[in-house]
């Protein structure tokens, strides 16, 4: 609700409540682009030119959604065009660590090494799967959310996660036997 009222605002112009939201979604968006770009300085370019274009184009925000949706939405389409012309994705699990430190030496190297497995079968997806998978377990989007980011049905949305799940489930299976 909060960042509903702060939309409000800031479509009437009040700066200080873009700059609140701006501060609500910096990390989100970030954290989106840490998965398509590799150094710290295209990462700082991206999450200035993603606020930009939401700020110049906020007359088209239309409140059918929530403020974070309609920025992701901005912020994937503007990471997807630059990849487009540098070709260089990397899905998130492979950008970062998947598992908390907080474990002994032991428990580290065995969750290190599943999460290079983990790493290794995403890389082997299908760009769309692993797009959808990011979003879905990586960023919590819902279904429908992912829908509006990417523009596809969420039909679509809904089987690409499916069978990316079904796909990483045939790779790791090996793994978790005994």
């Amino acid at each position: 609700m909060q960042d509903f009222i702060l939309a409000q605002k800031a479509c009437k112009g009040n700066r200080e409540a873009f700059k609140t939201l701006v501060r609500l979604y910096e990390k989100r968006v970030r954290i989106l682009g840490c998965g398509f770009f590799r150094n710290a300085s295209d990462i700082e370019d991206f999450v200035q030119d993603v606020f930009i274009k939401a700020y110049t184009n906020l007359h088209t925000f239309r409140f059918k959604s929530r403020f974070s949706t309609w920025l992701m939405s901005i912020a994937y389409n503007t990471a997807i065009n630059t990849v487009n012309r540098r070709k260089e994705y990397v899905p998130l699990v492979e950008s970062g660590s998947i598992f908390d430190t907080d474990y002994g030496p032991e428990e580290q190297v065995l969750r290190s090494a599943l999460a290079e497995a983990i790493r290794a079968a995403v890389k082997e997806l299908p760009y769309n799967f692993a797009v959808c998978l990011d979003l879905y377990f990586f960023y919590d989007f819902p279904y429908n959310e992912i829908a509006v980011i990417t523009g596809w049905p969420i039909n679509t949305v809904k089987s690409h996660i499916f069978r990316a799940k079904k796909l990483l489930k045939h790779k790791l299976e090996p793994l978790i036997q005994p």
